[in-house]
C-alpha cells in the first residue's frame, strides 16, 4: 500500500533525527519512493516551543495501517520520545497522513490525519510531491487544500529533498 507520512522534529539535532526516523522506518519494511525537501515551520497550538522541521515521505509497505503505526510508534519510543504537554516539543513525530485511500476511523487511528487540511506545516511539503493527491473525504487535491488552509503559521523550505537521503 502506498502511504504518506509527516515527520516532525524540534529538539535535538532536528536534521539528524529526521533522517535517522526514515532510516528506521526503512528498516521496518517500509520502502522511500519519494521525500519532500525539510521546512522549517512555526509552532501550531504550543507556540511556546522551538521551531520545527517537517518533511513528508511517500512509502510503499506491506504492513496495514495498524502495524504502520506500531512501527512509528516504535520508532519514536526508540529515538526517545518523551511525552510532554500535548502538541508539545519532540525529538521526532511520525503521522500516518493518508493510507491509499483508505478512510480509517478507530480510537487509536484515524486516516486521513483528521488535521491536514488544516495544517500549512504537513501541506506544504506535502504539495511539492503530490500536489494532485486527492482527500479521499473532501474530494480536494492537496494544491487545492493549501490554498484552502487558513492557516497563518510561517513555513519555509530549509533543505532539498537530496539532503537527508538515507545511506547507500
Amino acid at each position: 500500500m502506498i502511504y504518506y507520512l509527516g515527520l516532525g522534529s524540534n529538539l535535538g539535532r532536528r536534521p539528524a533525527n529526521l533522517a535517522r526516523a526514515r532510516r528506521l522506518l526503512e528498516r521496518g519494511d517500509v520502502e522511500v519512493l519519494a521525500a519532500s525537501s525539510v521546512y522549517e515551520t512555526e509552532p501550531v497550538d504550543y507556540a511556546d516551543q522551538p521551531w520545527f522541521l517537517n518533511q513528508v515521505l511517500k512509502v510503499r509497505s506491506q504492513l496495514d495501517p495498524p502495524e504502520l503505526l506500531r512501527l512509528a510508534q516504535a520508532v519514536e519510543a526508540e529515538m526517545k520520545r518523551r511525552p510532554t504537554v500535548a502538541k508539545g516539543p519532540r525529538t521526532i513525530d511520525i503521522d500516518i497522513l493518508f493510507a491509499g485511500d483508505l478512510v480509517l476511523e478507530t480510537p487509536g487511528l484515524v486516516i486521513p490525519h483528521p488535521r491536514l487540511q488544516l495544517r500549512n506545516f504537513v501541506l506544504v511539503p506535502l504539495k511539492e510531491i503530490a500536489p494532485r493527491l486527492r482527500h479521499p473525504v473532501f474530494g480536494k487535491t492537496v494544491a487545492e487544500l493549501v490554498l484552502s488552509a487558513g492557516d497563518p503559521g510561517r513555513v519555509k523550505k530549509r533543505i532539498g529533498p537530496r539532503s537527508l537521503r538515507s545511506g547507500p
